[in-house]
């Protein structure tokens, strides 16, 4: 039996950053505490650099670069990497439960259904993608659109994609700060070698209105569901205003990050999850604060339970493994095991590299 799910639609006007983030962390509340239908929210931002959950925006961008270009900043609630927005690239939330029979049970059900609908959106425009994981729908080798989750409501979770119709690789460029591992890691020589857009692959613009249509109808055929075209109610509008007042535009969300003291140690993992970092201290042998950061995916909680677990552990490999595995349920970072992660942890205690030094070991690491 094909279900109803709800579509907002705001693709026609730029979005600012603030209000589309609000809307779409909206999304998993009304699904889990108002028991509605999942809800798909299309739209197209005004110009924004939007960092993940878990980095630090002062690292990833160039805020002076931003604001001289008019370029909005902001961070997300879903974890990942920086995305640049504007009026040419597709910007999806969706709100779901995890256990709904359409996506499948779990992060990684959800994000095999998504991208099984986002490539069945390009191949209706006459692109032949596929998913290269973590989280990247790729063309010859290309980024073409980053997925993004978070699970934050309950069972509820809100998915993020982002799909590049056209792009302005040079305004990215100046506006951010590119992390050398993650060059490296890809292998390639600079982001404009990494990037390809809808516009490109299809060899003509195919404008906004065609890509929003494919992706609506791709969605219903791949997930056997029909959207019906609806707007958020009073309740779903208070709480849109609330997350943006109290949320993002806040400094104290715009700028968070974990700040690592001075005297901590650095580690740096690529791993299939995304980029791990770990900063420590230690009390002698004890670990007597642990901070982990990086653009993969998980919950606030999770991360913290991990945290507060290590906190007092031995700085062994089977110390901090077992104190890991105590609290460890499956896909608590996805695409993270505990093994590399307690390997991060130890190698933490070591002093921290110079920039050189994590090149030459992502090398190492790479053969």
């Amino acid at each position: 039996m094909t279900e109803t799910w709800r579509l907002f639609e705001d693709w026609k006007r730029r979005v600012p950053v603030t209000e589309g983030l609000s809307v779409d962390d909206m999304l998993p509340h009304a699904v889990f505490q108002r028991n509605s239908p999942p809800i798909l929210h299309l739209y197209t931002f005004e110009p924004a650099a939007i960092v993940g959950r878990y980095q630090d925006i002062r690292a990833a961008l160039k805020l002076d670069r931003c604001k001289d270009r008019g370029v909005a900043y902001n961070r997300r609630s879903t974890g990942g990497g920086t995305v640049i927005m504007g009026p040419e690239v597709v910007a999806l939330g969706l709100g779901v439960s995890l256990g709904n029979s359409r996506t499948g049970k779990g992060i990684r059900s959800l994000f095999q259904a998504m991208s099984r609908a986002v490539m069945r959106a390009l191949e209706a425009l006459g692109i032949e993608a596929g998913f290269r994981p973590k989280n990247d729908i790729e063309v010859s080798g290309k980024k073409l659109a980053g997925l993004s989750a978070s699970n934050e409501i309950g069972n509820a979770v809100l998915f993020h994609a982002s799909l590049l119709v056209e792009f302005d690789v040079d305004l990215m460029l100046d506006i951010m700060n590119t992390p050398t591992e993650k060059i490296y890691d890809k292998g390639y020589s600079c982001f404009s070698e990494r990037l390809t857009t809808i516009s490109r692959e299809a060899g003509r613009n195919p404008g906004m209105d065609e890509v929003i249509r494919a992706v609506i109808r791709s969605f219903e055929e791949e997930l056997q569901v029909r959207f019906e075209n609806s707007s958020p109610t009073e309740w779903e509008e208070r709480t849109a205003r609330e997350l943006e007042m109290n949320r993002y535009r806040d400094p104290s969300w715009v700028f968070s990050h974990k700040h690592p003291r001075s005297r901590m140690g650095e580690a740096l993992r690529k791993t299939p999850g995304g980029l791990l970092q770990v900063y420590l201290s230690t009390a002698g042998n004890v670990i007597d604060q642990v901070v982990i950061t990086g653009d993969f995916f998980s919950s606030v909680e999770s991360v913290n339970r991990i945290e507060s677990a290590l906190k007092w552990t031995y700085v062994g490999k089977e110390s901090v493994l077992e104190a890991i595995r105590k609290v460890w349920v499956p896909d608590m970072i996805h695409g993270v095991d505990p093994e590399a992660l307690a390997e991060a942890v130890v190698a933490a205690k070591r002093p921290t590299p110079s920039s050189s030094g994590l090149l030459e070991s992502a090398k190492e690491a790479h053969g």
